[in-house]
């Protein structure tokens, strides 16, 4: 029988060990690498609440429900700022602009276009994801005041997501060709913006594979939950990350 002593040394050892997979906040490298990281999440609730305003002009009878969606994204972008100041780190948003630009030159060319489908695949769905994975692997390592701001999120990003998924799978089969021709031109980015933040994603103790996998877990269950099924998934896939 275990005694209570010996439970106490027990949580005491877990929280050590919790610990010690931490990265030091405290450190000039890891300042350095987060204020890229920072300056990305903060770019993308601004450019989410950008686009869903102008998915908003497209989709007058939901205009009120995507104004509330946008409305969201500009307070994550609040709290992950506060994150930013309370670690002392200055957000690098020229960098983050430069980030986010081809998906933002993209989703402005559909736009332009009226190619609705297309701009849920990047903004509800890709974007989306990206960001839900990201912050999943991030809670576990994050500090504690950004680990309070980031749970938060997530739960809203969710809705976000479903939100997209319920438009596209209602719209499905007059949308369904287009589609598979943004996930050929869009996705090929987002493995190289994981690609291109994965060093300084590494110092904050958030490993590109575990970013990978879980992003890909997250938009392949969106297309299914949307209409596609098990093949046409692997073949969009293969199409946009194979060569």
């Amino acid at each position: 029988m275990q005694t209570l002593e010996s439970s106490s040394v027990d949580l005491v050892e877990a929280k050590d060990s919790a610990t010690a997979l931490l990265p030091d906040f405290t450190t000039e490298l890891y300042k350095d690498a987060y204020s890229r990281i920072n300056a990305i999440v903060i770019e993308g609730e601004q450019e989410a609440h950008d686009n869903y305003m102008a998915i908003a002009s497209l989709l007058p009878d939901q205009e009120e429900e995507l104004k509330k969606l946008a409305r969201m994204e500009l307070s994550h972008m609040r709290g992950f700022t506060a994150c930013g100041r309370n670690l002392g780190v200055k957000a690098d948003m020229d960098f983050s602009k430069k980030f986010f630009s081809p998906l933002h030159n993209n989703f402005q060319e559909a736009f332009s276009k009226d190619k609705l489908p297309t701009c849920f695949l990047i903004q509800a769905i890709l974007i989306e994801a990206f960001a839900i994975s990201a912050y999943h692997i991030y809670i576990p390592v994050s500090d504690p005041f950004a680990r309070k701001i980031t749970e938060g999120v997530v739960q809203d990003e969710y809705l976000h997501l479903n939100y997209g998924q319920e438009w596209l799978k209602a719209n499905f089969e007059t949308c369904k060709d287009e589609l598979i021709e943004a996930n050929k031109v869009n996705l090929p980015l987002i493995r190289s913006m994981l690609e291109q933040v994965s060093k300084d994603a590494a110092v904050l103790h958030m490993e590109k594979e575990d970013l990978i996998e879980d992003f890909l877990i997250a938009y392949q269950e969106a297309l299914t939950d949307i209409g596609f099924n098990t093949r046409e998934i692997a073949r969009m896939a293969a199409s946009a990350l194979i060569g």
